[in-house]
């Protein structure tokens, strides 16, 4: 028996030793500098064995070798590339998106909720994408913003009369919020319970940094064969509620027979005309409740708690800057006042300075940290010269190019000034992506932005804020792809708005 142990330690350990000069040789010869630590697992085992954010591992690389237009990480049977320089950032999202137009991650057959635009590639990933987009224009949010509205009032009153809430914690309550909002915008779910709703709670367990979740975080991110091969799923614990639900509200819908404008229309809607088809490949999806669903999971999990990050951050700079909480305040009262206390798409969206301290706190705190991509056809990056094959997973920064004074001066201070009318001109595009970047930008951005910003105005119009940073100082929590402020918490006193 010790000699069977023996001999499967020494082969593992030569495994490792094997992977990791193959590693290390594979981009050297490609003229790209390797990361050293940990050469066959990269940043995932310091990741998997210690409290801090993956994005925190990432950001350490980039200050140490941001002069480099790529750094080589390890991978178990899959080549892994931080891509820093700008120029070739631009490239991966956007100049050569044929070639990089998979997400990184390969959803095992039969992880029916994973099977979404979030996780899709290829022609899948287009044909159901041109067929959800219709739902976030311009036309559709005009139309569908007063479920929004009513969310947000409805919000207003559960803090009246839960004054507990008022008091600490308030990410969870910003969550249930945004819940109530999304379920209603999109769902068309009712108003009924829905602070206390199980989607919530689905929303939250989706990627909560436990164990296993960061294990298969991990596996599908070190090696798409290891992944495959052990059949890794996300979300299969949720399907059986989560589907039955969406049938659910696609059968109501039908035989109510009238227009919400939300996601359910589009159900009804998508499954009367037939099957999805794409006329370039010749494609051909059924739109079953079951792939649906996966929209509408996609939906929520995005909308939920990437959104609470959002408003939660903005708060948070808010209530560090009295000053500008002030600002804030008073262009919410003067919209009131000038609406005859009613409130709109279009007066939401021309709020100036709550858009500009709203994207200055999403530039310190973006609720994603970086971006993931698959190369799918041998190619070439234009700065280094860098040849990367098909099957390279790589890594682009978002928090390292929010936080880099090449990009924003004194990258630290909270200046909402950065997004004025007269200097967002001076912000590079590539510079600020706090909602990803090119043809894979998130579908819901404009949708965020609108519940985001609604749930703000109807908040500081009623309430004041307080920061409170606990001792240690403001961190970030252990997470897989989000950037979750940690030791700092809100409080909220009622204030009269001037327009009372």
């Amino acid at each position: 028996m010790f000699g069977l142990v023996l001999g499967l330690s020494v082969l593992i350990l030569l495994l490792i030793y094997v992977s990791g000069r193959y590693n290390e040789n594979y981009w050297n010869k490609r003229k790209v500098k390797f990361y050293h630590r940990n050469k066959v697992t990269g940043i995932f085992w310091d990741y998997l064995t210690k409290d801090r954010a993956f994005f925190e591992y990432l950001y350490e690389i980039y200050k140490e070798y941001q002069s480099e237009p790529a750094i080589g990480l390890g991978g178990l049977l899959t080549p892994t590339l931080y891509v820093m320089d700008p120029t070739n950032v631009q490239h991966v999202l956007a100049s050569d998106f044929h070639s990089f137009n998979h997400r990184g991650i390969t959803i095992s057959e039969g992880d029916l909720l994973a099977n979404n635009i979030l996780l899709m590639n290829g022609n899948r990933w287009k044909l159901v994408r041109q067929n959800l987009t219709p739902l976030f224009t311009s036309t559709k949010l005009r139309a569908m913003y007063y479920i929004i509205d009513k969310s947000a009032i409805d919000f207003m009153e559960l803090l009246k009369s839960t004054p507990e809430l008022l008091k600490g914690n308030l990410f969870d309550t910003l969550s249930s919020f945004c819940s109530a909002a999304i379920g209603a915008a999109v769902f068309g779910v009712g108003t009924q319970s829905i602070f206390d709703s199980p989607f919530l709670a689905m929303a939250r367990n989706s990627f909560e940094p436990n164990t296993i979740n960061n294990i298969k975080f991990s596996l599908a991110s070190i090696s798409t064969t290891v992944c495959k091969y052990l059949d890794v799923k996300f979300f299969t614990k949720h399907e059986k509620f989560f589907i039955g639900a969406i049938k659910q509200i696609i059968e109501e819908r039908k035989k109510e027979n009238v227009k919400k404008h939300d996601f359910a229309d589009i159900c009804v809607t998508l499954q009367k005309n037939g099957k999805l088809i794409d006329k370039e490949s010749g494609l051909e999806l059924e739109p079953t409740d079951e792939l649906l669903a996966a929209q509408a999971f996609f939906f929520y999990f995005a909308g939920v708690e990437p959104t609470a990050t959002a408003i939660f951050a903005t708060l948070v700079e808010l209530g560090r800057h009295p000053e500008f909480l002030e600002k804030v305040q008073n262009e919410i009262d003067e919209a009131f006042i000038k609406n005859d206390s009613k409130m709109n798409y279009d007066i939401v969206s021309n709020m100036s300075f709550l858009d500009m301290a709203f994207n200055e706190a999403m530039r310190m705190h973006p609720p994603i940290a970086f971006l993931t991509r698959e190369c799918v056809r041998d190619t070439v990056l234009p700065i280094g010269n860098i040849k990367v094959d098909k099957g390279t997973r790589i890594y682009t920064p978002i928090f390292e190019y929010h936080h880099n004074e090449k990009h924003f001066e004194d990258p630290e201070t909270f200046k909402p000034e950065r997004f004025s009318p007269e200097n967002i001109h001076k912000i590079a595009d590539i510079s600020f992506m706090p909602f990803g970047k090119g043809n894979r930008i998130c579908v819901g951005m404009r949708y965020a932005n609108l519940q985001a910003k609604t749930g703000l105005i109807y908040l500081l119009r009623k309430f004041t804020v307080n920061t409170i940073i606990k001792a240690g100082g403001m961190r970030y929590s252990k997470q897989q792809l989000q950037v979750r402020l940690n030791n700092v918490d809100l409080e909220l006193s009622p204030r009269t708005p001037r327009c009372q």
